[in-house]
């Protein structure tokens, strides 16, 4: 029997779709037009991860539009549809009126019609964008981290819960929990093949990132936003915004368990510059579980040094090593395996997934384990801060805001020092 669009849009239940969506568009095929069944798709945050995920979603489903965005920067949004029209043609189509510029660009993408949006500013906005979509009833791709503090946590703790409610899918950007390898190896070691996980050693340790050098005329606002990644208040400093990558893999090979406590460390060595706003180069973050168990964290953003981006799982009976830069899935130990499967796209499988759940009815929720994981590094970013002992509950009962309630150009942003252990206090 055929479903309409608006009966996709009601249908509920919480199940997971086939990541092997049937139909996938050839690049530059041109759309035909918009009718009763399309999904017209909102891009809110038009960079290069808002351009990648909108350039999936419309791989995603036969039937469905990049009808609406909205960013702040003009000259974002036109590379943003130059570069989406080279590849999709006639599925980019977003008029001149659907196209908002502003603070309050998202409200605008929300209120034009559209059934999915994807939610790709940087991070400090995402809690209330979220919110807002949720309210107004959209599907939403929502890309990691979820929030900079705990208020923005529990902000999409209650959207994720009314997500429920209204039956909307909800998934997240946390891309690895997408990748065939990683689900088969994860779900070994939930099988009990290396016996109880006592130990997960994580890393993250990467080059330099791309920084904008201040043009004139910008203000201090335009300035901290064209380069949000240096200021916590818009990133969450670099183990929330990148390394939460690997926190939540640690996570994952836990069975998702919470963590009683984290103590860290980290600094500035190398990345000094004001250019580098007042976020760390380096974080180190022990994790302990009532088990007795540890996770070991490690993330740098420091050039010319070793790069590492793995995660090692100990357990009583064997050990997993999933090495995200070398694609290595393997376990050794009393139940030796070694991943042999499918490599699937991981960007990709989000967006199939998330798709085939609306046309499906069957609604996909990632909004507690998204925020978890997000509260997780947080959480390992407030214990190295302050260099105190942190504890979950105190992760998640602190008032700590990070940025303002409302923006305009002209406003000053936040006056924040860089952390320094021992002095800066935990709120």
């Amino acid at each position: 029997m055929k479903t309409s669009r608006r009966e996709v849009l009601k249908m509920a239940g919480v199940a997971l779709a086939s990541s092997a969506f049937p139909v996938i568009l050839p690049s530059n095929r041109s759309y035909a037009g918009i009718n009763s069944e399309t999904l017209k798709v909102g891009l809110i945050g038009c960079g290069g991860r808002g351009s990648g995920a909108a350039k999936q979603a419309l791989s995603a489903d036969p039937n469905v539009v990049l009808y609406a965005v909205g960013d702040i920067f003009k000259d974002k949004m036109e590379l943003s549809l130059d570069s989406l029209k080279k590849v999709h043609g006639d599925k980019v189509a977003v008029d001149e009126g659907r196209k908002f510029l502003g603070f309050d660009a998202f409200q605008k993408v929300l209120d034009s019609g559209v059934d999915v949006v994807i939610l790709a500013t940087p991070p400090h906005f995402r809690p209330e964008h979220l919110t807002a979509a949720v309210k107004a009833g959209k599907h939403v791709f929502c890309e990691k981290p979820v929030a900079v503090d705990t208020p923005g946590i529990h902000k999409v703790l209650e959207a994720a819960k009314l997500a429920k409610e209204k039956n909307l899918s909800l998934v997240s950007g946390f891309c690895w929990r997408f990748h065939e390898p990683k689900r088969a190896s994860f779900a070994k070691i939930q099988e009990g093949a290396i016996g109880d996980v006592m130990a997960v050693y994580n890393t993250y340790d990467t080059g330099t990132l791309w920084s904008k050098p201040r043009e004139e005329g910008w203000s201090d606002m335009e300035f901290q936003l064209r380069n949000w990644m240096y200021y916590t208040w818009l990133a969450g400093d670099h183990i929330v915004e990148q390394a939460v990558h690997s926190v939540d893999m640690m996570s994952w090979a836990f069975g998702d368990k919470l963590p009683i406590s984290a103590v860290g460390t980290g600094g500035r060595q190398v990345r000094t510059d004001a250019l580098f706003g007042h976020i760390y180069d380096h974080f180190a973050v022990t994790y302990e579980y009532e088990n007795g168990a540890k996770g070991f964290h490690f993330s740098r953003q420091q050039a010319n040094c070793e790069n590492s981006y793995a995660v090692e799982s100990l357990g009583t009976k064997g050990r997993s090593m999933v090495n995200c830069s070398r694609n290595v899935h393997e376990i050794t130990g009393s139940n030796p395996w070694k991943y042999s499967g499918e490599q699937n796209d991981m960007y990709q499988t989000e967006h199939n997934e998330l798709f085939a759940s609306i046309r499906n009815g069957k609604p996909l929720n990632y909004g507690e384990s998204m925020a978890n994981s997000t509260l997780l590094a947080i959480m390992g970013r407030m214990a190295a801060y302050t260099g105190k002992k942190v504890t979950w509950q105190d992760a998640l009962n602190s008032t700590e805001k990070l940025g303002p309630d409302t923006y305009s150009w002209d406003m000053k942003p936040p006056v924040v020092e860089v952390a320094r252990p021992g002095i800066t206090p935990f709120i």
